[in-house]
């Protein structure tokens, strides 16, 4: 049940940086930080509930890795972020990561 809680919350990390992208426009500035602050503290008491039994290192590089994966995937599909071969290897090589961290553990 730990890494499905691990998993939930690298996923909920994915809308945070949303939100402060959302916070950007000055129509929408509220409503950006408020869903930037809902998914952090969301995403924080579910890395919580993880790291009951999954180490600390372990879940952190996790959580970090789903999310910046995610957040990198939502920019360019929604945002027109940049997909170049450099940036798609190095976000490939952070999902290698979070796969050899969960074969590892």
């Amino acid at each position: 049940m730990a890494w499905m809680y691990l998993i939930i919350a690298g996923l909920l990390e994915i809308g945070w940086p949303i939100g402060l992208k959302i916070s950007q426009n000055p129509e929408t500035r509220w409503q950006g930080i408020v869903i930037a602050v809902a998914f952090l503290v969301a995403s924080g008491f579910m890395l919580w509930l993880a790291q009951k039994q999954i180490s600390m290192g372990t879940s952190y590089a996790v959580w970090t890795g789903i999310g910046a994966a995610g957040t990198f995937l939502v920019g360019i599909l929604f945002y027109n972020d940049a997909a170049t071969f450099g940036r798609i290897a190095g976000v490939l090589m952070i999902i290698s990561g979070v796969i050899t961290l969960k074969i590892s553990s």
